[in-house]
């Protein structure tokens, strides 16, 4: 019997996804691991690998078309096997064909008929992927100058950026109220690159700009009222001593080359996965009535990307090396960034991590990514004054805030996990054990 691949669910509230693109066709060979399509959610534009090896027997939807989660989107199995035509009418009735006039309705980007989406010569659309296509949207660049180097010529993010370095600077119009001999003047006074909101209201011409929210940060909306409205947050904040950590974390990242340097959050990410095995409410879920203590800690770690930011997840965190841990993160951060990420990298944490450390921040709190019980936000490590046996010294401390569920632990729990947490910081040759 031939296999199926379904619609992946990437993440907590995924109800559907577009597939945008096949990259195997219908008789094509398919290794186990071989990306199959791309879709895209909300978030981020996915590859899906086949679980199998076989041939590649039926595709069950169309490019372009909107499929609910865990609906088959193709089968796999040996050469000539048949595909019942039945089970793939009834598979189809749940699909809808993406046409520019419904757009609206399912909150997806408008499909365009101008240039950078089509071929004036052809009336096709040209090769190139949603997020490639997006950008040169954004950056006003038209896809019909740009030269892909992906698979068929295919249009790629890096075709765009690629292309957008090497458009000639254009020449900044005369703005009104700035005379060109006074140019110069305001370029020193203001500093090249600085806002224009920092000059003189009086000296430059008030203007609107009107940005429709992508589809990601639709999504992270919706996400973040709902946590804020139906999750009672509370929030404990703690002080480490990261000294060691700092000295322990140098002295490691003089034996590693560049590329495998160790980061703190790599070592925050170790010690609250250890941490978390004994407070099995804060590695938990609320569904209905029931409190679900996970049995693996999967630790969610917040990464920046265009237009907002996604989640991605590091398993079994408490069983990996601190050097696996940082390959992993770096690895998924860069799939995430280049439009790449595979359905195991954004779904299935149980405890996330948010670090603002990196920006200087001293302190912040973060809001809970259901169905999650709680989120640790890291802030910066700094030298600042302390008192060391009465006299006063330059000590490191880093603060970190945990938001929890009232519902499913409370104020005392918290604090003795944050207080765990501080042994496994304060003490990080533990970590590399």
């Amino acid at each position: 019997m031939a296999d199926i691949i379904h619609m992946p669910k990437l993440g907590f509230d995924m109800k559907e996804g577009t597939l945008v693109r096949w990259v195997k066709l219908e008789g094509e060979n398919v290794q186990k691991g071989d990306v199959i399509a791309e879709i895209e959610t909300d978030k981020a534009t996915v590859e899906v690998e086949s679980n199998y090896t076989g041939v590649l027997l039926k595709h069950f939807v169309e490019a372009d078309s909107i499929v609910p989660i865990g609906d088959p989107i193709a089968s796999v199995g040996k050469e000539g096997e048949k595909v019942d035509i039945g089970s793939s009418a009834n598979i189809t009735a749940n699909v809808e064909k993406l046409k520019p006039d419904k757009v609206d309705s399912i909150q997806r980007e408008p499909l365009s008929l101008e240039q950078s989406d089509l071929n004036n010569d052809s009336n096709e659309r040209l090769k190139s992927s949603p997020l490639a296509r997006k950008l040169a949207k954004d950056l006003q660049l038209d896809l019909n100058e740009i030269t892909g180097s992906g698979p068929g010529g295919r249009i790629i993010k890096k075709d765009v950026v690629t292309a957008q370095n090497s458009e000639p600077k254009a020449v900044p119009a005369k703005s009104e109220g700035f005379p060109k001999e006074n140019e110069k003047k305001r370029s020193e006074s203001t500093g090249v690159g600085l806002p224009k909101s920092i000059w003189k209201v009086s000296e430059i011409e008030s203007s609107e700009n009107r940005i429709p929210i992508n589809k990601l940060r639709q999504a992270i909306g919706r996400r973040m009222v709902e946590s804020k409205q139906q999750i009672p947050h509370f929030y404990e904040t703690y002080s480490y001593d990261v000294a060691s950590l700092m000295s322990v974390r140098e002295q490691a990242n003089l034996t590693l080359p560049d590329d495998q340097k160790l980061s703190v959050n790599d070592f925050i990410i170790k010690a609250v996965a250890i941490t978390l095995k004994s407070f099995p409410n804060l590695n938990a879920s609320l569904v209905g009535n029931e409190i679900i203590q996970h049995g693996s800690v999967h630790i969610g770690v917040a990464v920046s990307v265009e237009g907002g930011l996604l989640t991605i997840v590091v398993r079994d965190a408490d069983l990996k090396p601190i050097r696996i841990i940082s390959s992993e993160v770096k690895e998924m951060a860069t799939r995430v960034r280049n439009g790449k990420i595979k359905p195991e990298d954004v779904e299935g944490s149980t405890f996330s991590i948010s670090n603002l450390g990196m920006y200087g921040v001293h302190h912040f709190s973060a809001i809970i990514n259901p169905p999650e019980a709680a989120i640790l936000a890291v802030s910066a490590a700094k030298q600042v004054p302390v008192v060391v046996d009465d006299a006063l010294a330059v000590g490191w401390r880093m603060e970190a805030t945990i938001s929890a569920d009232h519902r499913i632990t409370d104020g005392v729990e918290a604090a003795q996990f944050m207080k765990a947490l501080a042994f496994q910081i304060e003490n990080p040759i533990r970590l590399l054990l």
